[in-house]
């Protein structure tokens, strides 16, 4: 038999003719694939945010966020790695899903009905209100028609909606400029630092805000609450959207939805303009002198966790001392100092190092079901109150039906320890819980104001230092002339 040629020019005009013939069916299939079906092929979701806390942010721990959570549990869900593009105005963020770059956005965005026209929504997962915001210690606006001075807002937000339909319903004198040079964020401050008279944002985000600004201050809700949503593109395929719907059911039947808002909404409600203008004080004019201690021994915490309970035991005060017996900065009992070679507890190093490695055995005992981002919370109560009373907290909670494990359901029934009806189920009786549930939250909250007071000021610091290297770059253009005349020649620009 002779062997078999091989035609390979001809094998080569049949293929590109079957392929020529089967073009419009292969490209109808691809049309045919549901935006489901595309994503998990592509093996990517890709998703469009801002970088705004809480919803996504970088810190030195890392990436975070509650939508950042949500979305890579989504990912998960759907089996495919998460993509996150960050863009600086919501305006740009919607331009990016309009025009196909992004499969979806989670950016802690306000239900919109004008956006209902070209795109869908996913489920609600939490809501908010929107509020007028001012300087503190100026005159507080009652409404929306006795404002005085410029109202800004961010382009694209729901908070144009809102206005437009105010302004031909109920006010129409009402004016304001919109913007897409800042975020909403950056707004907020501007009008904390008094460069911007009012604007509008959402409730959570002023909440974190003003842990670290504290001169922004709410004059009124200019809504209800209103649901917080994903965003999608509008067609006729509600695969993507049918998926979501399913995985917000399972995470909220699971509990695990209720754990994310707990761990980043749950400390934000209660707002103490003194305390808190104390509290930024005292970072700037004490801690400098304590930092060093408290990122020598705290190992498994951050540094700065450690400095909030510092800060709620005793202002950092190394003599504090309360009627009960307990001394020091982190205000320990005579038997707990000497059970860790505490000699002196008015000493703030051995009182910070006692604190630390009494808080570290604490959470080695907490129960391993406890997943470990949340131990901390459990392990403060019994700091507190006592590991016992925190064991009893925990079994009331699953006689209520409730999860011993999560701080959220834990931390509601931490009150009930003060009642007999309540207290009267547990082995070990009455404890001071609500005592014990301020101090979690209090904690919290100084952690949150330490991290973005401190943040904020790295970064005036960056921007110093930049403007500092422009003005020695400027300099080393004329290498013969005066610096002092250079640097008249060429004045610093105020930042915009």
């Amino acid at each position: 038999m002779k062997p078999l040629k091989i035609n390979y020019l001809f094998i080569g005009a049949v293929t590109l003719m079957l392929a020529v013939a089967l073009w419009p069916a292969l490209h109808w299939r691809n049309d045919d694939s549901t935006q489901l079906e595309k994503i998990k092929e592509r093996g990517v979701l890709n998703i469009g945010t801002l970088n705004v806390a809480p919803y996504y942010y970088k810190s030195s721990n890392g990436v975070g966020g509650l939508d950042y959570e949500l979305a890579k549990m989504f990912a998960d869900y759907l089996g495919v790695k998460l993509n996150i593009e960050t863009k600086h105005s919501i305006t740009n963020l919607f331009t990016e899903l309009e025009n196909g770059n992004a499969d979806m956005l989670a950016a802690g965005l306000i239900f919109n009905p004008e956006r209902m026209k070209e795109l869908n929504v996913g489920p609600a997962y939490y809501s908010v209100s929107q509020q007028l915001v001012y300087r503190q210690n100026t005159p507080r606006p009652q409404s929306l028609d006795n404002i005085k001075g410029g109202l800004t807002v961010v382009s694209g937000s729901a908070s144009i909606s809102t206005l437009h339909q105010l302004k031909k319903s109920k006010y129409p004198q009402l004016t304001w400029r919109a913007t897409s040079s800042y975020s909403s964020v950056e707004l907020l401050k501007q009008v904390a630092e008094g460069t911007l008279d009012y604007t509008i944002a959402d409730s959570v985000t002023i909440a974190i805000i003003q842990r670290f600004s504290p001169n922004l201050a709410v004059a009124f809700d200019v809504t209800e609450e209103e649901p917080v949503m994903w965003y999608t593109r509008k067609t006729n395929d509600n695969s993507l959207n049918a998926a979501m719907l399913d995985f917000f059911n399972r995470i909220t039947e699971d509990g695990s939805l209720s754990k994310l808002e707990e761990k980043y909404l749950g400390h934000v409600g209660e707002f103490d303009y003194v305390d808190t203008k104390t509290f930024l004080s005292a970072i700037d004019n004490v801690l400098p002198t304590l930092k060093p201690l408290f990122k020598k021994y705290a190992k498994e915490i951050d540094w700065r966790l450690a400095a909030a309970i510092a800060y709620q035991e005793s202002h950092w005060n190394p003599t504090a001392t309360s009627p009960t017996g307990v001394r020091g900065i982190m205000m320990l009992t005579r038997n707990t100092a000497d059970s860790l070679g505490v000699t002196d507890r008015l000493d703030p190093e051995q009182s910070i190092r006692g604190g630390i490695a009494y808080l570290e055995q604490l959470m080695e005992k907490i129960p391993a079901t406890i997943p470990e981002e949340e131990k901390i919370w459990f392990a403060l109560i019994a700091y507190n109150m006592g590991f016992a009373h925190m064991l009893d907290a925990r079994s009331l909670t699953s006689k209520q039906g409730g999860d011993p494990n999560s701080w959220a359901d834990v931390k509601k029934r931490l009150a009930m320890l003060t009642q007999k009806q309540y207290y009267s189920q547990t082995r070990y009786g009455y404890a001071r819980g609500y005592q014990a549930y301020q101090f979690v939250e209090n904690i919290r909250r100084y952690q949150i104001s330490l991290m973005g007071y401190l943040e904020e000021k790295e970064n005036q610091t960056a921007k110093a230092l930049l403007a500092a290297a422009k003005e020695a770059e400027m300099g080393s253009s004329y290498p013969t002339v005066n610096p002092k005349l250079i640097q008249q020649k060429h004045p610093r620009q105020p930042e915009k």
